[in-house]
């Protein structure tokens, strides 16, 4: 399979790793959005939110269930913002679902 986050999950790929188990990993950006920018993806490779379904859905609620521990391993405080881009339109740069976890200081109110 020709994924970057794929290859960055069998370790073909380095990555700065914040948090991984048996089911997710995250790392940091390469190209931070935010003083603190984290990216999630599950294992298992879903492409977009557009394919969440009942077969792995329990991927995306353990990523949501985990993310409170990471922003606190990757020293943030208070307060994050999560994204998700889907598609083209969306601006998702790779074809494997991930959320970005943005923090480490106070955010601006526009989301675009």
């Amino acid at each position: 399979m020709d994924c970057l986050f794929c290859k960055i999950i069998a370790g073909d790929m380095p990555s700065d790793t914040v948090y991984e188990d048996e089911r997710i990993k995250a790392f940091y950006d390469i190209a931070p959005q935010a003083p603190v920018h984290v990216i999630i993806i599950p294992k298992n490779h879903i492409c977009c939110a557009d394919e969440i379904c009942s077969e792995n859905s329990a991927d995306i609620a353990y990523i949501f269930e985990k993310i409170p521990h990471i922003a606190k391993l990757a020293g943030i405080t208070n307060g994050y913002r999560i994204i998700n881009n889907c598609g083209e339109d969306g601006c998702q740069s790779v074809k494997h679902i991930h959320f970005h976890i943005l923090g480490g200081a106070k955010l601006s109110e526009r989301m675009a």
